[in-house]
């Protein structure tokens, strides 16, 4: 009798574990350290486990098109998360906006006091990085920029681009380039202290309103969907304000 009490009781203390889930969530390169963040704090909260892969907005679109075992998407921008609901391959309604992007030119090596157009169009420069316009939201807006600064044509045979935007970053922190456009939320307090950065006013570019959608693969996946509610609630957004991002408030 006592040894079924103790079997029992051992069935019971690891129901908890045995009921937490796999989340498995693709995200766009620039948000890869925030959701690290929130994926911590959820699994502290909930018991569940969140999995993480990064790359440009457009290849993990295309990785969902071709069978990824993704339960989550957070891209870079809204048309990719939109078209995978058109698409079938998403949950119809589970779409928001999760962060709005905010672009941000950076220079470690400048100690530059003028107008970044006059930075841009120093003759001196030799190297400048984007990511990539097709892939990368973020080099969408970086593109948009330098064309509304009049600078596009002037640029184009100094670019360096980057795969996504963290290879941009790479690229600009490594001396490979010069300088180049990023994401705000990459940049630390004491990173933007050193050398010259700016960010550029978003009359300059479209908004990178950036959406989030859970997947068809998720579904069924209580982890996946206790998740998606998860990044709604006041504290994700809280957390993800804090970390150079704005909030959608529509």
């Amino acid at each position: 009798m006592m040894r079924l009490f103790l079997s029992i009781l051992l069935m019971l203390a690891i129901t908890p574990p045995a009921l937490a889930g796999i989340v498995h969530v693709a995200t766009a390169s620039n948000f890869r350290q925030p959701l690290q963040l929130l994926a911590r704090s959820f699994e502290a909260e909930s018991g569940h486990k969140v999995r993480i892969s990064t790359a440009s907005t457009g290849k993990l679109y295309a990785q969902i098109r071709h069978g990824a075992p993704y339960h989550l998407f957070l891209a870079a921008d809204q048309k990719r998360p939109e078209r995978l609901e058109q698409e079938g391959l998403a949950v119809p309604g589970s779409r928001f906006t999760y962060a709005v992007g905010q672009l941000t030119l950076w220079a470690p090596q400048h100690p530059f006091q003028g107008e970044p157009k006059a930075l841009l169009s120093q003759a001196g420069l030799q190297r400048f990085a984007i990511a990539n316009p097709k892939t990368a939201p973020y080099g969408m807006a970086a593109q948009q920029t330098l064309k509304a600064m009049g600078l596009w044509k002037q640029l184009q045979g100094r670019l360096v681009q980057g795969e996504n935007i963290a290879q941009t970053l790479q690229f600009i922190a490594s001396g490979a380039a010069e300088m180049g456009f990023v994401a705000r939320s990459q940049l630390s307090e004491e990173t933007r202290s050193k050398g010259y950065h700016w960010m550029v006013p978003q009359t300059l570019y479209n908004p990178i309103r950036q959406d989030a959608i859970l997947l068809r693969r998720g579904a069924d996946n209580p982890a996946a969907r206790a998740f998606h509610a998860f990044l709604q609630a006041d504290s994700a957004r809280a957390l993800i304000s804090t970390l150079g991002y704005g909030l959608d408030n529509h």
